[in-house]
């Protein structure tokens, strides 16, 4: 068990390092996060740097938390975002002093791209008209509205509880969604009012009305980088280049941005490249181009990338979880205690048990294959010791009847017996990893979940079925294969079906 573990610790360090050699840059799982990181891939590429964009990474702690612990060496952030909620609690006299204060993180600040993307809420405009609603004020007049606010707006200080208090509002069926889905939760009339960003491209596609913040409750947030101080050592030239865009991204161009990958299909990388090719202030050394990947590429590297999740976590599973359940069905004192255990991984969530991953092994595949292999092991344990407990107690005194020893009775009858059991524990264990491996794309592991995930944020169907049809045809092909696996492994007696 010891060399397994040890085993697994090399394969995740090796991964780590893998991804820890260009200059990492990370992104929100929101369309101008990624735009914005595009860009900065970009003027590090201009600049000669190798970079790799880890896009779609979750929502601000996840971030803010990877950059501390050296998994990544920037990202975009807000202003607003920075003092109310990564630093909430904590007032600054100055921009001097928050610098200060970053700094003994080892983190430095940006200054500011040039836009405001501030919080507003929005509802439809025939609603909002009907309802003679044009100030946040005015909300509370309609106690039956119907809520719908991104998940971390619902939590963050500046999000609803903060502004739910500063305007005491009393709706109570008040729920939290993705962003994107919220925007069509007001287009279906299913939600009155939602958060939005005030450059998102669907307040004008949507015909939205922005309410007025009068009672200022939402800071200004302005765009900026935030990044880990010892990359100046590191990549020297790299904070310079990624300077070229401050000050020079407007309301305007940055909405135009959001549009074009929103509204218009483009991108976010070609969006990227097409602003600062079109941006003379910018010195570029030489014109940017955008690869082009075919459809096909994208999905045989997102299912190469699955498959290594996958084959790995359930090798290792395997390998640990087969003892366990031979171990509680010897053992009997202890078949509860592996059997609890076991159980009581399997209640975890399995987005929260991705997260509780991140300290412990930073951000992408490790955690993603931790996390994979303890969903993995409940099955496996405990068909083996389902198996292994329902032999008929005559069988076991034939076997000791012929003196076989211990070892040699568990090895050529007992586990013969039970593997039919054992290989429906590890084929289900398989297809609840094939579908679980997707969330690993919110933590950058990748996979099949990626165009998921992409194509949620970008309402595009035909993206989200690049990664749900081949992890549908993956979890078939799984089945298949342990059935063909039983048919060869199984004793002939033991797959004749019994008649009642």
């Amino acid at each position: 068990m010891t060399r397994i573990a040890a085993v697994l610790l090399v394969l995740l360090w090796g991964a780590s390092a893998a991804a820890a050699e260009p200059i990492r840059v990370g992104s929100k799982k929101f369309t101008e996060s990624v735009i914005l990181g595009e860009l900065g891939a970009h003027l590090l590429r201009d600049a000669g740097f190798e970079t790799r964009h880890r896009r779609e990474l979750g929502g601000t702690q996840l971030l803010w938390g990877a950059l501390v612990a050296g998994e990544l060496d920037l990202y975009p952030e807000y202003t607003g975002t920075l003092l109310l909620e990564i630093l909430a609690g904590q007032s600054f006299e100055d921009p001097a002093s928050l610098e200060t204060h970053l700094a003994g993180l080892g983190i430095g600040m940006s200054r500011p791209f040039g836009f405001n993307n501030t919080y507003a809420i929005g509802m439809l405009e025939a609603r909002a008209a009907q309802l003679g609603v044009e100030r946040v004020s005015d909300l509370g007049r309609h106690p039956g509205l119907r809520f719908g606010f991104s998940n971390e707006f619902m939590d963050r200080e500046d999000g609803w509880p903060g502004l739910r208090r500063r305007y005491g509002l009393p709706q109570s069926d008040v729920r939290g969604l993705d962003h994107d889905l919220a925007y069509r939760g007001l287009a279906s009339g299913t939600l009155d009012a939602t958060d939005l960003y005030s450059t998102d491209a669907e307040i004008r596609f949507y015909d939205l009305r922005v309410l007025q913040d009068d009672r200022a409750h939402f800071p200004a947030y302005h765009a900026i980088w935030l990044y880990r101080l010892d990359l100046t050592q590191r990549a020297s030239g790299a904070v310079a280049a990624l300077g070229q865009i401050e000050g020079k991204i407007s309301d305007r161009a940055m909405s135009s941005m959001n549009a074009a990958v929103k509204l218009d299909g483009v991108r976010e990388s070609q969006a990227a490249a097409d602003f600062l090719n079109g941006h003379s202030g910018i010195g570029l050394d030489a014109e940017l181009e955008v690869a082009h990947v075919s459809a096909a590429s994208r999905i045989a590297g997102h299912l190469s990338e699955h498959l290594f999740l996958v084959g790995i976590s359930l090798a290792a599973a395997i390998v640990l979880a087969l003892p366990l359940g031979i171990l509680a069905a010897k053992h009997t004192p202890s078949s509860q205690l592996i059997l609890g255990i076991v159980g009581m991984i399997q209640t975890i969530p399995s987005l929260a048990l991705l997260v509780f991953m991140i300290p412990l092994l930073g951000i992408g595949a490790p955690p993603a294959i931790v996390a994979l292999f303890l969903y993995s092991l409940l099955p496996i344990v405990r068909n083996t010791h389902a198996g292994l407990v329902d032999i008929q107690p005559a069988l076991r005194e034939s076997a000791q009847a012929l003196g076989l020893p211990g070892w040699a009775r568990l090895r050529s009858v007992e586990l013969p017996l039970a593997a039919r059991s054992i290989l429906a524990g590890i084929k289900t264990s398989a297809v609840i990893n094939i579908g679980t491996a997707t969330l690993g794309a919110l933590i950058g592991a990748g996979g099949l979940g990626q165009p998921i995930l992409t194509g949620i944020r970008l309402a595009d169907t035909a993206l989200i079925l690049q990664g749900a049809v081949p992890a549908a045809l993956l979890a078939i092909f799984a089945q298949l294969a342990f059935e063909g696996l039983e048919r060869a492994v199984v004793p002939r007696g033991l797959r004749i079906p019994v008649s009642h």
